[in-house]
Order: C-alpha cells, then sequence, then structure tokens
C-alpha cells in the first residue's frame, strides 16, 4: 500500500508512505520509486531506522533503534555501519569511534558501564587490536592488543606516581592445552610477567627509551604495593 506522491512516470517520487507486505512500513522521501532521501522505516519486530537513503539502502547520516534497546546514530553506506558512529549496547557500554562494513574497525573508544574503564586504540573486524590503552580507576595499561587480548611488552601506569614495566606472554602449559583443544585459545588469558618498576614517565606512541638504573631503584620500593593492584 502507498499513499504520496508520484512523478509523471506514475512512479513513487517525493514525500510518501507505504506498507510494505511483510508489514513494515516507511515514512518519507523517494525518488524514482526507490526510497532515497530522508526517512523513517519501522520494522514490525520493533526496530526504527531514521536517516537517509539512497536506492533503498541506509546511506548517509542515520540512527537505529535495534529491538533489545541498543541503539547506533552515525555514518552507514550500503546498508552497512559505515565511518564513524556511536553505538549505546544494551548493557549501557559505549563505543564510539570507525566502522568498517558493520565492524568495530580503526580508531575507537570502548566504555565499560559496570566498572567505568574504558579501552581507547585500534580495532580490526569487531575486535580490540593494534596500539591502545585501558583506563582503570586508578590505573592505566598501555601496550598492544590482538584479538582483544594484551600481548607483547607493555606498561601498567600507577596513580601513586609509578609505572610497573613487563609483557604478557603464554605459559608452556597453556600452549600445550591450546594443541590439545582447538577453542583453548578463546578461553586462555595470556599472564603478565612484569620486569621493573620506575616513576612517572611520558608515555610516547612510537616508544620509549628504558629508564636509567637510578630511576629503576627509586621505584624498586614501590614494587610490593604495585604488584599487590595488580593481582587486585
Amino acid at each position: 500500500e502507498y499513499e504520496g506522491e508520484r512523478n509523471s512516470a506514475g512512479e513513487r517520487h517525493g514525500r510518501g508512505k507505504a506498507i510494505l507486505p511483510n508489514r513494515d512500513t516507511y515514512d518519507g522521501e523517494y525518488k524514482h520509486g526507490v526510497r532515497s532521501g530522508q526517512g523513517t522505516y519501522r520494522f514490525k519486530n520493533g526496530a526504527r531506522y531514521i536517516g537517509e537513503y539512497l536506492q533503498n539502502k541506509k546511506h548517509g547520516r542515520g540512527i537505529f533503534f535495534y529491538p533489545d534497546g541498543s541503539k547506533y546514530e552515525g555514518d552507514w553506506v550500503n546498508d552497512q555501519r559505515h565511518g564513524y558512529g556511536k553505538y549505546t549496547y544494551a548493557n549501557g557500554d559505549i563505543y564510539a569511534g570507525e566502522w568498517f562494513n558493520h565492524n568495530r574497525h580503526g580508531q575507537g573508544i570502548y566504555i565499560y558501564k559496570d566498572t567505568g574503564s574504558k579501552y581507547v586504540g585500534g580495532w580490526v573486524n569487531g575486535n580490540q587490536e593494534g596500539e591502545a590503552e585501558i583506563v582503570h580507576l586508578n590505573h592505566t595499561f598501555k601496550g598492544k592488543f590482538l584479538a582483544g587480548k594484551p600481548v607483547g611488552r607493555g606498561k601498567y601506569v600507577f596513580d601513586i606516581g609509578c609505572e610497573q614495566h613487563g609483557e604478557y606472554i603464554q605459559s608452556q602449559q597453556d600452549k600445550v592445552e591450546e594443541e590439545e583443544e582447538e577453542e583453548s585459545s578463546l578461553l586462555v588469558a595470556p599472564k603478565w610477567k612484569a620486569s621493573k618498576i620506575t616513576k612517572l614517565r611520558r608515555w610516547t606512541p612510537h616508544g620509549e627509551s628504558p629508564p636509567s638504573p637510578r630511576e629503576a631503584s627509586k621505584g624498586a620500593a614501590a614494587t610490593e604495593a604495585v604488584e599487590e593492584s595488580t593481582e587486585a
């Protein structure tokens, strides 16, 4: 069913309202028989899209309200979340950043509602990957991530004024388990191995020079307190 404007060829053209065969509804602009321009599309499952269309597809800026209560507001290309956008999840978590082909991809910030912690850094195909930092209430981890897990060298920066340097490694026992069970790589988290404590230094994304022996010795007294905080 359609009610609205048409052009001389009888095509839907201009402003109109339509009820689709599957009972979804659209109220918005048409060009030469297809949804193009600004409009509101309501799905029978309760979802709703308000934004721009091109050739019957979500394209441009728009807001999508999902049935579970989550919401995406941002760029769309060819019916996909693509460009820059903000996604508020049903549990209250928020991601704001770049998207590519419907996935979090590029640079972005993910805020965890329950803890207030946030991940700031790279994403690849929906996973945390690349240079990044995780900011917690009283400390921050800075390093690299792969498939959502920290890997290799990094450091913890504590509010008490010191840094703990080290690396995330996978133990031999974990590697054996991984060989025995296919899915163990999804369950086993890498372990943090601390190497030294230093006073607070400015962090640079292109790497950092190792602290001097004097700086390392000054931070040694704080080792016990920092290790306890890390375990907590």
